[in-house]
């Protein structure tokens, strides 16, 4: 369908690709794979025709239409989105008006026999069938199912398109080229601003769809579900492999291991025939032999090992200060945005060291929430920061605040303060920034490199609980690991936004749905909580909150779903009454005995982690001193003060299972 032959193109002196081809069959689903700055979204640029290669050519059949959405649009905000959607049957439009106006002349006509109508009637006939062949009868319905796909609600048809946010709208130019139904789909980031319901909707449309489709996106999970075939762009070169992602993934790392098994028997074997050429090159009697393996020599092809680009994104969480035991608890928080609800009856407690994600919809309050938390927005109800808080936010708009006239240097030292100053370097060598790229100004950086520069901003300052908002959005396949990898590492508490299931899985192990005005708890992990889902949907168990409650795990807000400090749940879903009526008064009154001597213990543990900390950081302080540096008094203190520290946190940790033993009995 479209041929791509010897494509090249170069932003400077380095090529960001050279001698690329491949060519764009019908019903292809190609994942367009690479980091960022490969060259993955300038690709489709020069395939839609938007960018010129320097060199090669793309052959486009001239009856091939194509679909194309970049990750960056510029938007239209002066119709409803009813009205913005229609605009993807412009073609149609125009082919009713021809018909409409062709039937008027038809009805005023009374020429009947003359060769002018019988045309004029021909060409109706031929001209509504193609009408017909395109849907048109059903267009208004195909637009309403691909509307309320991406997660767009009967009553915002008719809304301004004004009202919605970016991300929101960016689904509407989404939707309106699936609507035109293009020969070939081009898609960049398509999955950024949706949530996790409209993605499987949008990889059940991909999969039926008869469109080919090149696919860029850091979505492991949707690309794998939706891809046939993948194209790496790779240090400069494009590798065409016809599998699916995870297929990819092993074949990739097969393909190298073979590369360099062959590479290496072909070196033995030259360094062979050269020891022979040598040893006997000017003995008369193997002048023969010595030509017959110079000759061989001469017609081997070098095997080429494809290059790996080991480039990675190596990061860290500081070491954080201990905090309270619960660093966020809501009880009844609302919060509305004049007559309109945004969610109500909110009652969570968050626990040290939990990893837990919000999900749902967009527009269902989660960043509404994380703005509570960071106190930036009011709202009713009460909302407590725990004790020694230190909030660390990443908002989803933070790529796009930075200042594009800075370099990427200039980026960090504005906000880097003290000792951090001297170290800048290292740690842009550790994004991947180093030497000239540091140099490169923020305007010309990718999405990616843009997330990942905003990321080293979070990085300047210990914390102790990190609030992520779309953290993913914008980072490729690699570097999203390697996230991922230091939030489990962090030894914090983490509330990540996200509608990425891949990134979530194993990550965090709870989940909070917002919807309908309410935040459900879901306990397990992401996949745990879509496998809920789809069998509460199935029972219609979604519409009814104590069906929900009884029948799926989750819990409405406003029940007593959450434990809270002095009354935990039980796992069994009785509460502490229930299980108080069971046991005899004695039995009862020893075990709340047991539990206080419990509590104290516990209490008496954190306050003794407290004093062994504060010490650990002034003895750290004084050895920092140039001149306290040999001093051993100082080094044996800090090492006995650091194993009492690591026994005592030890203790502690026996000592909360012990109280949790106790509780949940």
């Amino acid at each position: 369908m479209i041929s791509v032959e010897g494509l090249k193109v170069e932003f400077g002196v380095k090529p960001l690709f050279v001698d690329a081809s491949f060519v764009i069959n019908d019903r292809d689903r190609i994942a367009l794979v690479g980091k960022n700055g490969a060259g993955k979204s300038t690709m489709l640029k020069i395939i839609s025709g938007q960018q010129k290669p320097t060199a090669g050519n793309i052959s486009v059949p001239n009856d091939c239409r194509i679909g194309y959405l970049p990750q960056v649009m510029i938007l239209q905000d002066d119709t409803t989105v009813r009205e913005e959607a229609q605009k993807a049957f412009a073609d149609i439009t125009r082919m009713k008006q021809r018909l409409d106006e062709m039937n008027r002349q038809l009805a005023e006509r009374t020429d009947y026999e003359s060769e002018s109508y019988l045309a004029l009637i021909e060409k109706y006939t031929t001209e509504h069938e193609c009408y017909m062949m395109m849907g048109a009868e059903s267009r208004e319905a195909e637009l309403e199912r691909t509307l309320t796909g991406l997660g767009f609600l009967r009553s915002d048809f008719d809304r301004p398109t004004s009202e919605f946010s970016g991300g929101w709208r960016m689904r509407i130019e989404l939707a309106k080229i699936l609507l035109q139904k293009p020969d070939v789909l081009l898609l960049d980031e398509p999955t950024n601003h949706l949530d996790i319901e409209s993605i499987q909707w949008l990889e059940q449309f991909l999969s039926q769809s008869s469109s080919a489709v090149v696919l860029v996106s850091h979505d492991r999970a949707f690309i794998n579900n939706v891809s046939n075939r993948t194209l790496e762009i790779s240090c400069g070169r494009v590798i065409d492999y016809k599998v699916k992602y995870n297929e990819y993934v092993v074949l990739r790392k097969e393909r190298r291991e073979q590369q360099i098994r062959a590479y290496e028997n072909q070196q033995k074997e030259v360094a062979e025939m050269k020891a022979f050429i040598e040893r006997f090159r000017y003995q008369a009697t193997k002048a023969v032999q010595v030509q017959q393996k110079i000759k061989q020599l001469e017609k081997i092809v070098p095997i080429e090992i494809d290059e790996v680009d080991n480039s990675a994104m190596h990061l860290k969480f500081p070491p954080c200060l201990r905090s309270g035991d619960y660093p966020v608890i809501c009880d009844e928080v609302r919060k509305d945005y004049g007559a309109h609800t945004v969610f109500d009856h909110v009652s969570l407690t968050i626990k040290r060291g939990e990893k837990v994600a919000f999900v749902g919809k967009n527009g269902e309050g989660k960043s509404t929430l994380v703005k509570c938390i960071m106190g930036e927005i009011p709202y009713t109800g009460e909302l407590k920061i725990g004790h020694n808080i230190q909030i660390g936010y990443f908002a989803q708009n933070q790529a796009q605040l930075l200042d594009e006239s800075l370099t990427v240097f200039q980026t960090i030292d504005h906000v880097a303060k003290g000792e951090i100053r001297l170290r800048i370097n290292d740690i842009l060598g550790a994004f991947m920034f180093g030497g000239e790229e540091s140099d490169k100004k923020v305007k010309v950086l990718s999405g990616g490199e843009r997330s990942r520069l905003a990321m080293i901003r979070l990085l300047l300052e210990p914390v102790n609980l990190l609030i992520l908002d779309e953290p993913t959005n914008h980072l490729d396949m690699p570097s999203k690991d390697v996230l991922k990898e230091a939030i489990k590492a962090f030894d914090g508490t983490a509330i990540i936004v996200s509608h990425d299931r891949e990134f979530l899985d194993g990550l965090v192990t709870k989940v909070y749905e917002f919807g309908d005005g309410k935040v459900r708890e879901h306990l397990g992990g992401i996949y745990d909580f879509l496998r809920t889902k789809k069998i509460s949907e199935l029972n219609e168990l979604g519409k009814d909150s104590n069906s929900a409650q009884q029948g799926n795990g989750s819990f409405p807000t406003g029940k007593p779903a959450v434990p809270t400090v002095g009354t935990p749940s039980s796992p069994h879903g009785n509460s502490q009454e229930t299980i108080s009526k069971a046991l005899s008064y004695a039995e009862h009154k020893e075990r709340q005995k047991q539990k206080n001597r419990a509590e104290k213990a516990v209490k008496e543990s954190e306050k003794k982690i407290e004093k062994l900390e504060q010490r650990l950081k002034e003895l750290d302080d004084l050895l920092m001193v140039p001149e306290n540096a040999s001093d051993m008094t100082l080094v044996t203190e800090y090492t006995s003060t650091k194993k009492c520290l690591d026994e005592e946190v030890e203790r502690w940790e026996k000592l909360s299972e012990t109280l949790e033993e106790i509780t949940q009995y």
